[in-house]
């Protein structure tokens, strides 16, 4: 079987912050990973989940694949391009500011029948 996927290209937020929401449910269950995303308080954990449920139904419209046998194998965040702004300080002195965003990936697998 070939494996789901979802990408989400450049977010708002940086890899660092969503790499935290990452974590918490890299291995997991599709269904047990939706339900921990939905209560999570960061701001990351929104387009984390909307992105986990575009997987979900990639794999259950293009592969056939019911949700209760996927299990998210592959899952991680990069830094995307960084926008720099600037602002003026005292005495003329130049802070930059740098907004960072990141691309996320999602591979989701089906669970091998145990025999």
């Amino acid at each position: 079987m070939t494996d789901a996927r979802a990408h989400l290209s450049n977010l708002s937020v940086s890899a660092q912050k969503v790499r935290l929401v990452l974590d918490l449910v890299r291995g997991k269950a599709a269904n047990d990973a939706l339900e921990t995303l939905r209560f999570v308080p960061s701001l990351a954990s929104v387009p984390v989940l909307k992105l986990l449920k575009s997987a979900v139904a990639n794999a259950e419209e293009n592969l056939g694949v019911s949700r209760d046998d996927l299990f998210i194998s592959t899952i991680y965040a990069n830094e995307a391009p960084t926008r720099k702004w600037r602002r003026f300080g005292a005495r003329g002195k130049f802070k930059p500011v740098l907004r960072r965003s990141s691309h996320v990936t999602i591979v989701l697998s089906e669970r091998e029948a145990t025999k």
